[in-house]
């Protein structure tokens, strides 16, 4: 990565470094001369080009750009945000157009130099004015520009307190702007937005019941008589809710983990009139008195994602321990005694940052829902063959396009586990792909007699040469794994390489730490290795065996 700052950004770059082992990353660091980001960014012979970096951190201070308001004219004030936000385009579409580059760009935090009092916010003439105006077209800004990010310090800001922020006497002999103190939240958050960008980020909140998400004891006190609603502490435990549900709604699956009798733990979900969230609103609910790693280890079966993409809530210490010691990659957070406290807690722990976000995200409880379904469904069937063939299965192939680039996108940047070589496309560049003749695009949908899984899977290809065809990116959602989504999947990209005259799909896998599951994908679909690669001829290639019929079948590619 590249950071930029139009202050002295030496003590940000060591945060960002050691922060960044933490979570996972051996960043390579450029770090540009003091004060120096428009000549970085506009001469393209300039040591930014030549480092070419994957991620570029801008920062621009809210003090230097109070400097710059100082120097205006009084009829100029008016045009403070208007000219910077010009500028950060400007930036924006230079990095885009000579740069493969994602743009992290830092926010403003609020600086009031009270000339106006409270009239600033009446009158566009005030600086506070200017910075709120322009903070508010920043974000504009970045939803309407792909691998434009916000890391928002702003808010940063407001939950540490500006003295922990800015340190005058400091910022006066040095030009720092951040202050030693809060550099550990601000290279965090960086780090947290990056981990989303590479894949890394939580999918799923399992939650404790009894004084987690409401006060007392079900079996002990009855359904009347837990903490739920608008008085006491009860409107903690209300607000909790109202918080998880909202992450529900965004596409967090949530999960229930809880030493209880099952009909017991349900019933306030079920019966309670004040309670927020209901029985639907959990992918999986395990109530029994097995102990709770045992209970995470079941839960994480049936969701088929990692322990790293989990967070795990109880208020109980002895519990949140055993599952720490068990279960290391799990996130499993401290609450606080005292209820009220935890949702400022939690804010400011930023656990579920993402990148991107698609219409299908808010349906992912359900789907998750409908695959538990199934696989008790499966287990009254003797033969797996009838099984499949009793889904019904149906599956639309269609090459990007405009309308399911975002989500090809968020897939290419979320898969981790079914993912052959890992590579990671941004919304931009899967647009470039799609309307390129260099390569050949295939998304592939997935519906049954239970509902829709929606798009899963992705398949790149891209011309090697006359007869062969290199599969660049082969990935699909592990909701649907033993669906013989991967016959189908061949058969529709060899029927398609014999088609436009190739002889071979080439494939590759590439080891990391989470797609094991894969190693021998090419191997069980009838490809030969050698060395690296995996070869298999299409000229004679036979349909594999698969319970999957194309919706539709009008495909065309460049």
């Amino acid at each position: 990565m590249a950071v930029l700052g139009d202050t002295a950004t030496q003590f940000l770059v060591q945060a960002l470094r050691g922060t960044g082992f933490d979570f996972g990353f051996d960043l390579i660091i450029f770090e540009a001369d003091f004060d120096q980001i428009e000549r970085q960014v506009f001469d393209t012979a300039s040591e930014l080009y030549k480092f070419n970096p994957e991620v570029v951190i801008i920062f621009q201070s809210t003090h230097k750009l109070l400097n710059k308001f100082n120097k205006l004219e009084i009829k100029q004030y008016n045009t403070l945000a208007d000219n910077q936000l010009k500028l950060i385009d400007n930036i924006y579409q230079a990095l885009i157009r000579d740069l493969k580059t994602k743009i992290i760009f830092y926010n403003y935090p609020e600086v009031n130099d009270s000339v106006f009092g409270n009239f600033a916010n009446k009158t566009d003439s005030s600086f506070l004015f200017q910075l709120r105006k322009l903070n508010y077209e920043v974000m504009q800004y970045a939803s309407k520009h792909t691998d434009f990010y916000l890391c928002d310090i702003s808010s940063i800001q407001n939950q540490a307190g500006k003295s922990t922020m800015f340190q005058p006497s400091i910022y006066i002999n040095s030009e720092i702007v951040l202050s030693i103190d809060i550099l550990p939240y601000i290279a965090s958050r960086n780090l947290e937005l990056i981990s989303a960008l590479y894949g890394k980020f939580k999918k799923c909140l399992i939650l404790d019941l009894d004084n987690t998400i409401w006060g007392g004891i079900i079996g002990d006190d009855g359904i009347e008589n837990i903490e739920i609603g608008n008085l006491g502490i009860g409107k903690a435990f209300t607000e909790f809710q109202y918080w998880i549900k909202k992450l529900k709604n965004r596409g967090i699956i949530l999960a229930v983990c809880s030493k209880n009798k099952e009909s017991v733990a349900k019933e306030p979900f079920e019966k309670h009139p004040e309670m927020v969230l209901h029985i639907d609103d959990f992918a999986v609910f395990m109530a029994n008195w097995e102990n709770k790693v045992h209970n995470i280890r079941q839960i994480q079966s049936i969701l088929n994602i990692g322990f790293d993409s989990m967070v795990f809530l109880d208020d109980n210490p002895s519990e949140r321990n055993l599952v720490k010691e068990n279960i290391p990659e799990i996130v499993v957070p401290d609450l606080p005694e005292d209820p009220a406290d935890y949702l400022e807690y939690l804010y400011a722990l930023n656990l579920f940052e993402i990148a991107s976000i698609s219409n299908e995200d808010t349906d992912r409880t359900k789907q998750y829902q409908l695959e538990t379904l199934r696989t008790e469904i499966k287990k009254s069937f003797i033969n797996e063959d009838e099984f499949l063939k009793s889904l019904k299965m149906m599956s639309l192939v269609l090459p990007f396009n405009k309308f399911n680039a975002p989500r090809v996108a968020q897939l290419t940047q979320r898969s981790n586990q079914f993912n052959l070589r890992t590579i990671r496309y941004t919304e931009k560049e899967i647009e470039s792909i799609s309307l390129s003749k260099e390569f050949y695009s295939f998304s592939f949908t997935l519906e049954d007699k239970f509902g829709d899984n929606g798009l899963i899977c992705i398949i790149i290809l891209r011309e090697m040469d006359e007869i062969n065809l290199f599969i660049d990116t082969w990935l699909m959602s592990c909701r649907v794994i033993n669906r013989g989504v991967e016959n189908f999947v061949l058969n529709t990209i060899g029927q398609f390489a014999r088609e436009k005259g190739f002889t071979n799909l080439i494939g590759e896998f590439i080891k990391t730490g989470k797609n094991e599951m894969v190693k021998d994908h090419y191997l069980n679909l009838g490809f030969k290795q050698k060395d690296k690669l995996w070869i298999l001829n299409v000229t004679d290639l036979k349909n594999k065996k698969c319970f999957i019929n194309s919706k539709e079948n009008g495909f065309e590619q460049n």
